[in-house]
């Protein structure tokens, strides 16, 4: 029989009222509420992180493969290359790649009779996948391919069509700026659709339209592109996918993380895992701090339990196993409804998002959350070990306890 823990559940489970049993609540409270802080941070954080890289590549996609050009800026149009049918069939030969697409980029200005604003043209061809920007789309649609010529619709970003009071299935004139130097060049496009992914700069500076357009606008051959754009399975690989994709590109070819096009975003975005980590150890020093506190009072309240047991000749590793288990129930209780707690916070924010976010802010309209499994496991696991480790510290007071003047004690 294992008497060390058959004491501390009798002592864990006593329904007579003391001040022992208020301390006790009050350390589960606290374990309770450190749990749900941690598991609720990291769920926000990465949910908030996912959101917003997962908006940034599905606009940019995650690898972009262009000419080798090192001086030029991240808006900067692109020198032209030739379709290649190797780069094209990455898909076949690198793992983890979901699509690769052609694209090319122009500066363009549109005017209306009382404003005028400047965006970046970015064109795309039939073969675009825009469902993975369906999010995105707010009113109309996207763009439709004829079988020759070029498509004459745009889609707007809804900063760009409010700058200009535009709507949808209304024209536009849109003067493309030429490289030459020569006169630019007008084209009266109609509004298919209207976007937003809640990135300042993107809303601010792209519209879409037709690759070919862009491909006559500068004299290219059909056969000539701005680069190509690489979609993954797993934004996880990015790196490892990358330097697959750069040993099959023609000389004179790169290709780069979107990561490294937009360092700005990601870094802001890596900043909140140093922002979650002091959260973590500030909510363990917490949970520790109040279960040291427990212990002591504990061991305080039982001096007498602890002077009869030691006159009997129970020995202090067993007494000391007394309390370390009636610290154990403590924190897994604690543990258990601090993650109930954490868990249906969670489940209100995902059905009704009851956080709100000021979007031209933070890129998102309301918190999202995303749940990892492993590191649900590793807050539950460290808490319930660091805990345990802690806990001996309190325990070490039994050894210093003299059964004589204990039982005397009270």
């Amino acid at each position: 029989m294992n008497v060390a823990g058959f004491i501390a559940r009798r002592v864990a489970f006593n329904r007579q009222k003391s001040f022992s049993r208020f301390i006790i609540r009050l350390a589960i409270a606290a374990t309770t509420i450190s749990v749900t802080a941690m598991i609720i941070a990291l769920a926000f954080t990465s949910g908030f992180q996912y959101a917003i890289s997962q908006k940034i590549f599905s606009f940019w996609g995650h690898i972009r493969v262009q000419h080798y050009e090192p001086d030029k800026v991240a808006i900067a149009e692109e020198y032209p290359i030739d379709k290649n049918d190797t780069v094209a069939g990455l898909k076949k030969t690198v793992p983890g790649i979901r699509s690769v697409q052609p694209y090319a980029t122009k500066n363009a200005i549109l005017k209306t009779a009382e404003s005028i604003e400047g965006v970046l043209f970015k064109g795309i061809d039939s073969s675009y996948d825009t469902r993975r920007m369906s999010s995105f789309l707010k009113e109309g649609r996207w763009m439709q391919f004829p079988d020759s010529g070029y498509s004459n619709e745009i889609v707007l970003s809804t900063y760009t069509a409010n700058q200009l009071n535009l709507k949808v299935n209304e024209s536009i004139l849109i003067y493309f700026i030429q490289n030459d130097g020569s006169a630019p060049r007008a084209r009266k496009l109609n509004i298919c659709g209207i976007y937003k992914t809640g990135i300042e700069d993107y809303d601010k500076m792209i519209a879409l339209g037709d690759l070919r357009l862009i491909q006559r606008l500068n004299n290219w051959s059909p056969n000539s592109i701005g680069g190509y754009e690489i979609f993954l399975e797993d934004h996880e690989l990015i790196d490892v996918a990358n330097e697959a994709v750069f040993t099959e590109l023609p000389v004179l070819w790169n290709s780069r993380t979107i990561k490294e096009i937009y360092p700005n975003i990601f870094d802001w975005l890596s900043l909140q895992d140093k922002t979650i980590a002091i959260v973590l150890i500030i909510m363990i020093i917490v949970a520790i701090l109040n279960l040291i506190t427990c212990l002591i009072i504990l061991v305080l309240e039982r001096t007498r339990m602890v002077g009869v047991l030691k006159a009997i000749g129970a020995p202090d590793g067993m007494i000391q196993k007394i309390f370390l288990y009636h610290g154990g129930v403590i924190t897994l209780t604690g543990i258990i409804l601090g993650n109930i707690l954490a868990f249906t916070l969670i489940f209100l924010q995902k059905r009704y998002g009851l956080i709100r976010l000021p979007e031209e802010m933070y890129y998102i309209s309301k918190a999202e959350v995303k749940v990892i499994p492993w590191q649900i496991l590793a807050v539950n696991a460290g808490t319930f070990l660091i805990c345990m480790a802690v806990l001996l510290i309190p325990t070490y007071i039994i050894r210093r306890i003299e059964p004589v003047r204990a039982i005397q004690f009270k």
